[in-house]
């Protein structure tokens, strides 16, 4: 079972797509209107939806009947259920894929890069993910210090599966950075980075993988104390730093091969 059945039920209220990843992700593609792609980890379909509305046509895999039910219908984007190992599609049936902060959810990495490349015509791939090898000095994990952990556990070494798509490809995969403005409105783990009261929020962590699969007292030792410092003042004297940048990155990254 997909753990999204578990963790994904308010999934759609706090994971929007935001508009800078969707432009950024279709001008590494670009595709004409009406080309097809392969949303693969779709979740909610927030980001197959923002993209089937530039006029493109979108098959949303996605494994878990959770984060499915609660997508918002569009008559361009086609809901498939189905996983990154073993995508329902015909070989070569789409222009292009993409990978939205899916991959370090696949059961089995090699599998799903040899499905993805399967299904697409001219090997046009775009991943957003996370490189825990980049990773910067971050205020969040002197609250949570098990988010190095899990992101070390989680993530797989991007050099890897760049070596991975060139070995197996024979196409060439870059590495490009993102750095994260302020108002993300897709609040995945690093997007608060200037807005720390938002860690505060039970269904906000919720939506957030690294809080929902820890252990719940060691997630709630670090929100009493982020609190109590939010309240005090502590915390914008120790990081009021933060509050000054107007982007910051972390480690997310774009893999993109064509």
């Amino acid at each position: 079972m997909s753990i999204y059945n578990v963790i994904g039920k308010s999934y759609s209220q706090f994971r929007l797509p935001d508009r800078r990843i969707v432009d950024l992700i279709l001008s590494f593609l670009q595709l004409p209107p009406g080309s097809t792609i392969a949303d693969i980890g779709a979740g909610t379909g927030g980001y197959s939806r923002a993209i089937a509305e530039r006029g493109f046509l979108v098959y949303a895999v996605e494994p878990s009947e959770v984060m499915r039910s609660q997508a918002v219908p569009h008559p361009q984007v086609k809901w498939l259920d189905g996983s990154a190992e073993a995508i329902p599609l015909p070989d070569n049936s789409v222009d292009a894929a993409i990978c939205i902060l899916s991959l370090h959810h696949f059961t089995d990495l090699e599998a799903a890069l040899l499905e993805i490349h399967r299904v697409v015509k001219t090997g046009a791939i775009a991943f957003f993910t996370f490189d825990s090898q980049a990773r910067k000095d971050f205020w969040l994990d002197d609250y949570f210090p098990f988010l190095w952990e899990y992101d070390e556990c989680s993530f797989f070494p991007l050099e890897y599966i760049v070596s991975f798509i060139q070995t197996n490809f024979k196409k060439t995969a870059d590495i490009y950075p993102f750095p994260l403005p302020p108002d993300l409105t897709d609040l995945f783990l690093a997007a608060g980075w200037r807005r720390p009261k938002i860690y505060l929020n039970p269904e906000i962590r919720a939506s957030m993988s690294a809080f929902a699969l820890t252990d719940p007292q060691l997630v709630e030792t670090g929100v009493q104390q982020l609190e109590a410092d939010l309240i005090s003042g502590e915390w914008l004297r120790k990081y009021g730093q933060f509050m000054k940048l107007t982007e910051l990155d972390v480690g997310y990254r774009i893999i993109f091969t064509n």
